[in-house]
């Protein structure tokens, strides 16, 4: 049999590896030789007319037979082969290459065969893609199978042993010398050395291993050089797509299969190695054979990608991912397309096309982690092809794009292949003359805080799947629907001419992902099926997804337009400061602003930089603005960062630029005359930012109604409670407002409270504010006494939560919504929807790194607070009428 391959990749005036050798016996030889290449793996090769068929195994043979281990079939080697021993040098398979087991071996049917009728009935078991043999070497003994699988690929098969009495539990490979020379890789390589020559003339002796290690090395040094130096990353949120309706064809994009699994952030920090979800959850016990890949991955990186179980047809298969316990339920893999992170050096702002080529160049020889290719092709033709495969999409990605971490960008355009949606579970249905756990899932998604019916599902379960469903939804039973309006599940339909079914509500914490053909115009599904369930997204989040007319796309780019519409109507907005300079002069609103000490650290744990800080309230401008427009402001400066000293600056006269509004106040408690700062338009905003203003604090009042607030406040600050204690104490508050008729508004302090807004429209006094305030935190204290208080003198609280309404006084302020807070994790304080006032919010879940993705998705929701306002005198008449 020719060995073309083989001679074709290897240079043999180099290399001192056998090329040729005739058999020489009447039996049939196997070797298997240990190579520390690129990677440490077996070559386990069979002698078969003339050659050893030879299959690399990445970890070693197992003598258990519940252990299979991955074979990648690779080219034909010579039969002198089975005796080399020593180091490949610089080239294809260099490294250190032991005879670790050799011995002969036979079909486990030969019944009498000779040698030639032997490898007849082999060369047909290779082609059918299934041996049964039995070994007699110096280690392995006894009956092995190599079977060919389905859907890794051509070249992919799995060894493994058969029960017989060599069956043994300990690792075989723990015994690590070679059987002809009775030596360890590491002694080998010490004892052969490649005598290379420095420019000095001087003789050195090089290990090969290692001067492959540090050629690759400067190679990868040299490709990081352009990132931005940083430090290592603890957090950081993907990047996501964009929807599309169509495929297209444009130069400069490039294509990757839009993988079926979870998105997942690796963040290998040397020997700590974490992988999280799109929504910063742990996937590092659930998904531990890829920590474990990782682990021997070994680099000092960020990656960004998909973790995966393919089918036998080599498909994703989000079902089989979703019920993955174990290696037995399937092989885990996971697709790395971009590197963020890596030695120091922060390259998301580097193009796509330059980390892509970095992470191929550093990609591990390890089956689990795998590189995700891009097609520069007809994108029309790879959604076709992608099409007739049955996968779930493609994704079309900028080449020149950077990576905008935790938004949603159109440098990267997802289209789908078909109606795929992940959808709120609301409960489910039971038909009294069915044996089923469940007969189907009754779903919606949210508009706003509205939760709207999208339909039943009812296929796509099995009946192990529906019973383990029906134990994980105990928790989330429920008395009352959970939708806007109430689905008529009963409503007869040519399937089902005379239901008879319930409904078991449920709280709509769970999320699920359906595919359908379409939806009609009342929003219903038509023909749904269930895919899988979804761990990595909150409910709250899901909406009904809305694709790009990819017309929109084309015409922004030949525009040359790089912002998009978001929810709230707002643009998104592009970097404001470059990442180099520590100063600039930049114009804003027509007035030049100097930013001085950008490279100064203000969050030294994160990392987070003035720059990082001025970046976000430029991005972050067109939201808090309307909080802080008009008002004065109370300026909390850290020049610092928040582990420096801090000192509160009211009063700028003789400090600010001309173009700054100021307002004058007197203080009845000093009798001094302040001018305070007025927030008017960005420039002012930005300002007050580079003065080390961390966190913002407007007036409850604007300059022309000083003495009347916009709103009033409930401020739950938590002493030493728990934060689940303040939920429940902002749930309480928001039903006894709800009960005189006025509604309320929500957000996190930033800090460890819940601050709670009245719209008071400007139309009643702070004495006013303070005094309904004060009626509202009386009833809240006397529903939970136990662990509240309203008490002002902080020793007569003991310890209680204080409910405080005092912050209704004149110039008293708090942390304006949007705004970053001092605190450790650049924390935020944000806007909620009540139905996220639960158990499992966290201060932690809105920072610096998510907050224009979330105000992107849902809008400004805190908006009807700047509304006009309640009536008082009728809320008042109604609740002394009670």
């Amino acid at each position: 049999m020719a060995l073309t391959t083989f001679k074709e990749k290897r240079n043999f005036k180099v290399s001192p590896e056998p090329d040729g050798g005739k058999p020489d016996s009447d039996t049939l030889r196997f070797v298997i030789q240990k190579h520390d290449a690129s990677r440490l793996h077996y070559d386990f090769r069979l002698e078969m007319e003339g050659v050893l068929k030879s299959w690399a195994v990445p970890k070693g043979p197992s003598t258990d037979p519940d252990v299979k281990r991955l074979a990648m079939m690779v080219e034909d080697h010579p039969y002198d082969y089975r005796n080399f021993e020593g180091i490949i040098p610089g080239g294809y398979g260099a490294g250190t290459v032991i005879v670790w087991d050799e011995g002969i071996y036979e079909l486990a049917d030969a019944d009498g065969k000779d040698k030639k009728a032997q490898e007849k009935e082999l060369q047909k078991g290779i082609h059918a893609g299934k041996l049964h043999i039995v070994l007699h070497g110096k280690k392995l003994k006894g009956e092995y199978a190599l079977i060919k699988t389905k859907g890794r690929g051509e070249n992919s098969w799995l060894l493994f042993k058969i029960k017989d009495e060599y069956v043994s539990k300990k690792d075989i490979t723990l015994q690590d010398k070679s059987v002809i020379s009775n030596k360890t890789l590491s002694q080998i390589e010490k004892t052969k050395k490649e005598i290379s020559q420095n420019k000095n003339g001087d003789v050195k002796a090089t290990s090969v291993k290692d001067k492959k290690a540090k050629e690759k090395k400067t190679s990868v040094d040299k490709m990081v050089t352009s990132g931005k130096r940083s430090g290592f990353p603890s957090k950081l949120l993907p990047m996501l797509a964009t929807m599309i309706d169509k495929p297209f064809d444009k130069e400069g994009w490039q294509y990757e299969i839009k993988w079926d699994g979870y998105r997942a952030v690796a963040f290998c920090n040397k020997e700590k190695v974490e992988l999280k979800s799109r929504n910063d959850k742990s996937f590092s016990e659930k998904f531990y054979p890829v920590i474990t890949a990782l682990q021997e991955w070994n680099i000092h990186a960020v990656v960004d990608g998909e973790v995966v179980v393919l089918d036998e047809k080599g498909k994703p298969d989000f079902g089989a991912l979703q019920n993955w316990r174990s290696e037995s339920d399937g092989e885990l893999y996971f697709y790395v397309f971009d590197l963020l992170w890596m030695n120091g050096k922060d390259l998301m702002e580097i193009p796509l096309s330059e980390r892509r080529t970095l992470l191929k160049e550093i990609i591990p020889d390890n089956p689990v982690i795998r590189f995700s290719e891009n097609f520069e092709v007809s994108g029309i033709e790879f959604f076709e092809t992608a099409k007739e495969m049955g996968l779930e999409g493609i994704i079309a990605k900028k080449s020149d794009g950077i990576y905008s971490a935790g938004k949603r960008s159109k440098d990267w355009l997802k289209i789908k292949t078909n109606k795929r949606q992940e959808m709120v579970i609301g409960g489910y249905t039971k038909n009294k003359d069915s044996s089923k756990s469940f007969s189907s899932l009754l779903l919606g998604v949210y508009d706003k805080e509205r939760l709207i019916y999208t339909g039943k599902v009812g296929t796509g379960f099995s009946d192990k799947l529906q019973t383990d469903m029906l134990k994980q939804f105990k928790p989330y039973i429920s008395k009352s629907t959970p939708f806007t309006e109430t689905p008529d599940i009963n409503k007869p339909s040519r399937f089902s001419p005379n239901p008879h079914v319930s409904a078991v509500w449920m709280k709509p914490e769970l999320v699920c992902e359906v595919s359908f053909t379409e939806m009609t115009k009342d929003g219903v599904m038509r023909h749904p099926s269930f895919v899988g369930m979804r761990i990595d997204k909150k409910a709250e989040g899901v909406k009904l997804d809305k694709t790009v007319d990819m017309k929109d796309i084309t015409l922004k780019e030949k525009t040359k337009s790089k912002s998009g519409e978001s929810k709230s109507g707002k643009k998104d907005r592009n970097t404001f400061l470059n990442p180099t300079d520590k100063t600039q002069v930049k114009k804003i609103n027509g007035n030049d602003i100097k930013f001085t000490n950008l490279h100064k650290i203000y969050w030294p744990k994160e990392k987070i930089t003035k720059r990082d800080m001025l970046n976000y309230y430029y991005e972050v401008a067109p939201y808090i603005l309307p909080y802080l427009k008009d008002r004065p402001q109370s300026m909390n400066r850290h020049p610092n960062g928040i582990e420096g000293e801090s000192f509160y600056f009211k009063n700028v006269r003789g400090t600010a630029p001309e173009w700054i509004e100021t307002f004058n106040y007197k203080n009845d408690t000093d009798n001094k005359l302040r001018k305070y700062l007025v927030a008017k338009d960005e420039a002012s905003l930005l300002y007050m930012a580079t003065l080390g203003c961390i966190e913002m604090n407007p007036w409850h009042s604007k300059v022309e109604t000083e003495d009347y607030p916009d709103w009033c406040i409930i401020d739950l600050d938590p002493a030493e409670n728990t934060f689940q204690q303040v939920i429940e104490a902002a749930n309480v508050t928001k039903d006894i407002l709800e009960s005189m008729g006025v509604s309320s508004y929500a957000k996190t302090s930033g800090s460890s409270g819940i601050h709670i807004y009245i719209p008071f429209g400007a139309k009643y006094t702070y004495d006013q504010s303070k005094e309904f305030a004060r009626v509202i935190a009386t009833l809240v204290q006397r529903e939970i006494p136990k662990y509240t208080s309203i008490e002002r003198i902080v020793k007569s609280r003991k310890g209680k939560m204080y409910i405080d309404f005092l912050q209704n006084r004149a110039h008293a302020t708090v942390a304006a919504p949007y705004s970053l807070r001092p605190k450790p994790g650049a924390t935020v304080s944000m806007p909620l929807q009540w139905d996220e006032v639960k158990k499992g919010l966290k201060m932690s879940d809105f920072t610096i790194y998510n907050t224009i993705e979330r105000i992107n998705s849902v809008g400004d929701i805190f908006r009807p607070v700047l509304g006009k306002g309640i009536n008082l005198e009728k809320v008042i008449k109604a609740f002394n009428n009670e």
